[in-house]
């Protein structure tokens, strides 16, 4: 059950933005705990800090007026870091003296997308759960190890921190924050207002590009040297085929057990896994360019029935082959681009 908040007087959200600023992450949190919403009281107010106040430069090239300074941050009820430029870059000492003051007192402490690189450098994410953007999390990963660095989530939150990941899950997280304040009734009033679901249920997994293989490549786009490119490249049009390590070993013209082992140090992963991702791939790639049964895209990929590529799929990516094409398919994004060139045909009438 959430919590309410008490009602003598607003809860207070202060914003730390740092140079260059993305104005989208902030405006996630703005929108949700400053916006003027119709026929919403207002349970918060938002405020907005830097370290020092003045014209603030954007990732979008216009400048942000910032009246104040840390100080603010002595007042706040929940402390938002909405995303920070670089991922991972320097934090200045004072800045983390000024959250962890502020953790400490009993304010929330929330980051959304690369804000989560703040929170970790202050030290609020030790041995906890965290998210941030596809694109930064093995990264965060590995400048913090003590942070256990979810991949396939939208947000988490453990009362006093909580972290996001990309840019649009911040709004998950907000709506998130103002239903265990205020209520699943009162954070839908609000979504309502921003013509937006009250809640997202899902991962980030399907946004991120398919992952690319690394090793010591030599410019055959699979990231092994010459002596495996040509069975991958023979593997990779024939998905559909029973390819064992057997097989792709006597085409290497290697004994099973020396195309395992070299596959691993060439490829990173074994045999088994490669070939696996390759099928999710092909069948990511199918379910976004055709209208083909799920059936007929396992069989195509090799993944022998409907039911084991469901399986696989929601493993790898998060999520089930029906709504991924939802979200990607041709048809989903034809109708997307037609509805917007009818919006702006209305508006141009």
């Amino acid at each position: 059950m959430p919590t309410p908040l008490p009602a003598s007087r607003p809860h207070h959200v202060v914003a730390l933005l740092n140079d260059p600023q993305s104005p989208f992450e902030l405006a996630c949190a703005a929108e949700v705990f400053g916006g003027a919403h119709t026929e919403v009281p207002a349970r918060y107010t938002f405020e907005i800090c830097a370290r020092r106040p003045g014209p603030l430069p954007t990732t979008t090239g216009y400048p942000l007026l910032v009246e104040s300074g840390l100080d603010a941050l002595r007042r706040a009820d929940t402390v938002v870091v909405p995303g920070w430029q670089p991922p991972g870059g320097p934090v200045p000492d004072d800045v983390l003296d000024a959250l962890r003051a502020a953790h400490r007192r009993g304010a929330r402490t929330v980051s959304i997308c690369t804000g989560a690189f703040v929170l970790a450098r202050a030290g609020l994410l030790d041995g906890r759960r965290a998210t941030t953007h596809w694109r930064w999390t093995a990264q965060l990963a590995g400048a913090f190890p003590e942070v256990s660095v979810a991949e396939d989530v939208l947000y988490v939150d453990h009362g006093d921190v909580a972290t996001s990941a990309g840019s649009g899950a911040g709004i998950d997280l907000c709506l998130h924050l103002v239903r265990s304040d205020l209520g699943s009734s009162y954070a839908a009033q609000v979504a309502r207002s921003m013509v937006l679901p009250p809640h997202r249920d899902g991962s980030q997994l399907p946004y991120a590009p398919p992952p690319t293989l690394t090793g010591p490549g030599t410019g055959t786009g699979t990231g092994t040297d010459a002596s495996l490119a040509p069975v991958l490249e023979w593997a990779l049009t024939r998905l559909a085929a029973d390819l064992s390590v057997g097989r792709l070993a006597a085409y290497a013209g290697l004994s099973p057990r020396t195309f395992a082992r070299r596959f691993v140090r060439q490829v990173g992963v074994s045999p088994g896994q490669w070939l696996l991702q390759q099928r999710v791939d092909a069948a990511r790639s199918l379910l976004e360019r055709t209208d083909l049964p799920v059936e007929t895209v396992a069989v195509r990929v090799g993944l022998s029935s409907a039911v084991n590529l469901r399986r696989r799929f929601r493993t790898a990516v998060g999520t089930t082959p029906g709504a991924y094409r939802r979200l990607f398919g041709e048809a989903a994004t034809a109708g997307t681009a037609g509805a917007a060139g009818t919006a702006a045909s209305a508006v141009d009438r």
